[in-house]
C-alpha cells in the first residue's frame, strides 16, 4: 500500500487516473490512443466519399478500425479504445450503408449524444448528478456524498457542464445532418470532440475537488491523530488534560473546601 493510501486507509487498487495527480489530463482521458482511434477513421471516410463515393468510404473507415484493433493486440497494448472504437464505427458504416447517404454515418454519434445529454440533466434534476455517482464508484466512497448539500451542489455543477457540452453537440451536428454537410460533420466530430470535452473534463476536475472538501471522511478513515508534540497531550496542567477520557468533565480539586485528604 503507498504512503497516500495509508495515510487515507483506503484499499489499493482504488485510484483511478482520474484520481492520480501526476497524471496529465490527456492520460485521464484515455490517453492520446483513445484521440487517435476516435479520429482516424472519420478522417478516412469522410475524403473517400467525396473522392470515390459511399461504398470506398465504408470500407475505408473499416479497415482503419480493423487495422488499429490489431495493431493493439500486436503491441499487446489495452485493447479497449481500439475495441470500442471498432464497434463504433461498424454501427456507423451500417448506417450509413443503410441509409445509403454518407450523412448516416454521423447519425448514431448524434443520437448517443442526444442521449448522454438527457441523461446527465435528469440526473441533475432529481438531486442523483451522475459526476457525483460516477465519481463515488471510482474512488470508492459510494454514495455518502449525497448527504452533504454543498458536495451534492459542486458535482451538480459537473454535472451540468457535461449535460451541456452533449447538448450543443447534438443540436449543432444534427443541424448540419439535415442540411446534408457531410464535410462539416466530419469536421464538427473532430473539433468538437476532443476540445470541448478537455474543457469541460478541467472543469470537472474542479468541481469534483471541491466537492470533496466538503465531504465527510470516506468509510474506513479515521480522523488524524494529534501531533506527538502536542503540549496538551503531555502537559497536566494544560486545559485539555484537565478532562476525563469518559465524561469529559474536570477532576475535583484535592485543595477546594471538602476535596482535602484527612491525613490525620
Amino acid at each position: 500500500m503507498s504512503e497516500p493510501d495509508r495515510a487515507t486507509g483506503r484499499a489499493p487498487g482504488r485510484r483511478s487516473a482520474f484520481a492520480d495527480p501526476d497524471a496529465s489530463l490527456i492520460d485521464q482521458m484515455g490517453g492520446i490512443r483513445g484521440l487517435v482511434f476516435s479520429s482516424i477513421p472519420i478522417l478516412a471516410f469522410v475524403p473517400i466519399n467525396a473522392l470515390w463515393g459511399l461504398t470506398a468510404a465504408i470500407w475505408s473507415a473499416l479497415g482503419v478500425a480493423v487495422a488499429m484493433l490489431a495493431w493493439s493486440l500486436v503491441r499487446r497494448d489495452n485493447p479497449q479504445p481500439a475495441i470500442s472504437g471498432f464497434i463504433g464505427v461498424a454501427i456507423c458504416v451500417f448506417i450509413a450503408w443503410r441509409t445509403g447517404s454518407a450523412k448516416g454515418y454521423f447519425l448514431y454519434g448524434i443520437i448517443t449524444q442526444a442521449v448522454y445529454g438527457g441523461v446527465f440533466m435528469i440526473s441533475a434534476l432529481i438531486r442523483w448528478p451522475l459526476v457525483g455517482v460516477i465519481w463515488g464508484f471510482l474512488d470508492g466512497r459510494g454514495l455518502s456524498w449525497r448527504t452533504n448539500q454543498k458536495a451534492r451542489r459542486w458535482y451538480a455543477v459537473a454535472t451540468w457542464v457535461w449535460a451541456g457540452l452533449f447538448a450543443i453537440r447534438a443540436v449543432l451536428q444534427y443541424v448540419l445532418y439535415l442540411n446534408d454537410e457531410v464535410n462539416w460533420l466530419g469536421a464538427a466530430r473532430i473539433g468538437m470532440g476532443w476540445p470541448l470535452a478537455l474543457a469541460a473534463f478541467v472543469v470537472t476536475v474542479w468541481a469534483v475537488h471541491r466537492a470533496m472538501t466538503h465531504e465527510a471522511p470516506a468509510e474506513g478513515e479515521e480522523a488524524e491523530d494529534p501531533p506527538v508534540d502536542d503540549p496538551s497531550v503531555h502537559d497536566p496542567d494544560s486545559p485539555a488534560a484537565a478532562t476525563t477520557g469518559d465524561g469529559g468533565e474536570e477532576h475535583a480539586d484535592s485543595s477546594e473546601p471538602g476535596g482535602a485528604i484527612d491525613e490525620r
